[in-house]
């Protein structure tokens, strides 16, 4: 027990209905970078909230540095050397990187002092930081720094990681995986939890793998391929999206010189955007979060109005039109917020079936809604794409998050529509669940639809994409043919590189 920096023994952590981890252990030693794999709803959360004081288990027990240990709070957790970086940042835009990490110390020091420590720490481990900008104005691999060094000015034994690259460029994966690496040979503990397999493989000293709660098995990621990996996490075989061959039909959706400022003080405002996608092909954007991805979706999907003659699909101008009379046209959008955008937390899978499938499923009739038709839109979702839930009326934020992805997902792709554009269509999304829903998209592509699909994820955007382009600052550079393009030039593009000459060059 003394070898191990913490050990897991037996936890269990039930909620009504379910299991959310079932007399689950593993040990994690002093130095490692330990992943914790499972797909969704295998109960990786639930873990890491009682390790980090956000749960109390109802059984089981856990020991740090070989005494016991049982997080009351996450203050607690912090005091014994334990810190996490969560999924969702936890900053407020309107302050100064001082004062966000200042409000997640116990005692913090004066601003002059702590200004001085961020600097020295930040630029110890390569993520610079400068103490007095505003976090609003910070990119999204910026703000991911910010909670970084909010947790080594802790000095923490054992660091735990959710998702931590789903923001960031190849290139700031790379200063990030290094920065971890240096945190390794000190002695700091990592516990990752990460869809990205491959990333995985490159970091991880070993691997904890949960289903359905339990415990399934361990493995040493560097001898372990992805695939593999993926299929232990899920218990059956892969399925591996499949393209079809014949692609690029008639100009669907048509954009020209789009110019929107953003409604959000912080937002992104769009400059000058160009596109058009045509049948059956996928347009793959890339871009690190805040680069007017949000504005795009909300341009095309009718909720901000742009000029008429701006935005044109089959031919005809839609600019001038809203989100209702946009959707009768076949234009759908799943925005990359979930709950509270896509979804309305409080309203069941029905309701949420209905505010977004009315019009093109024909739920209304003469001001009456047809509730039938609505249970049955949500059960054909929930079956389709195998959204795990109780029932129809189940309420959306009861749900977890890539159940809910999948089910926002699904929603759109069942109108059948000529014009498609999600974001962040796999976030969060298991790798059996990820492969399902771009499946669904190339098939829709297949079918004849324009498919616009904004992700972090390059992994995702090499697989699906027919053209790539890349959205920084608000401006998107020409797309490209997808095939042929290396991994390094996309990074540049990423960054602002739009010049593909100069891509080349760099590469």
């Amino acid at each position: 027990m003394t070898d191990a920096l913490l050990k897991i023994s037996g936890l269990t952590k039930a909620y009504p209905g379910v299991v959310a981890n079932d007399n689950v252990s593993f040990e994690i030693q002093p130095g490692e970078v330990h992943a914790l794999l499972g797909e969704n709803g295998a109960g990786k959360s639930t873990l890491v909230k009682m390790i980090y004081g956000l749960v109390k288990p109802d059984s089981g027990q856990m020991h740090l540095h070989g005494a016991e240990f049982a997080p009351i709070n996450p203050s607690f957790a912090r005091q014994h050397g334990v810190a996490m970086v969560f999924q969702h940042f936890s900053l407020f835009d309107a302050l100064t990187v001082a004062e966000n990490i200042a409000l997640g110390m116990e005692n913090p020091p004066s601003q002059r002092d702590l200004a001085a420590r961020i600097k020295e720490v930040s630029e110890e481990y390569g993520l610079p930081l400068e103490p007095f900008h505003q976090v609003g104005d910070l990119s999204a691999g910026e703000r991911q720094r910010v909670e970084i060094i909010r947790c080594l000015l802790q000095n923490p034994k054992l660091l735990i990681m959710d998702e931590p690259t789903s923001v960031l460029t190849p290139q700031e994966v790379e200063i990030l995986f290094t920065t971890l690496r240096q945190l390794s040979q000190e002695g700091t503990a990592i516990l990752y939890i990460s869809h990205k397999l491959e990333e995985i493989r490159s970091l991880c000293d070993h691997a904890t793998i949960l289903r359905l709660g339990k415990n399934v098995g361990e493995c040493v990621p560097s001898e372990t391929s992805a695939r593999d990996m993926a299929e232990m996490m899920v218990g059956s075989t892969l399925h591996t999206p499949e393209r079809k061959a014949d692609k690029g039909g008639d100009v669907v959706l048509e954009i020209k010189d789009l110019s929107v400022a953003s409604p959000n003080q912080f937002g992104t405002s769009l400059k000058n955007v160009q596109m058009s996608v045509r049948a059956g092909e996928i347009l793959g954007i890339g871009g690190v979060a805040g680069n007017g991805q949000d504005e795009l979706l909300a341009a095309i999907s009718g909720e901000v109005p742009t000029n008429a003659e701006t935005i044109c699909v089959n031919g005809q101008s839609v600019g001038a039109l809203g989100p209702n009379a946009r959707r009768k046209l076949g234009i759908l959008a799943a925005p990359e917020e979930r709950l509270g955008h896509a979804a309305a937390p409080a309203m069941s899978l029905t309701e949420n079936a209905l505010l977004s499938g009315a019009i093109r499923k024909g739920l209304l009739s003469n001001g009456f809604i047809s509730w039938s038709g609505a249970r049955e839109f949500a059960a054909d979702i929930i079956e389709k794409f195998d959204v795990r839930t109780p029932g129809t009326e189940t309420a959306a934020r009861a749900l977890s998050g890539g159940n809910l992805q999948k089910f926002v997902i699904g929603r759109e792709i069942m109108q059948n529509p000529d014009v498609l554009i999600v974001n962040q269509p796999t976030w969060g999304v298991d790798a059996s669940a990820a492969a399902d829903i771009r499946q669904a998209l190339l098939d829709l592509a297949a079918g004849g639809a324009a498919v616009v699909v904004i992700s972090q994820d390059l992994d995702e955007l090499t697989e699906i994409s027919d053209r790539f382009a890349a959205l920084n600052e608000g401006r998107l550079s020409e797309s490209r043919e997808m095939a042929g393009l290396t991994v390094d030039q996309i990074g540049l593009m990423l960054g602002g590189a739009h010049d593909m000459e100069a891509a080349h060059a760099h590469a």
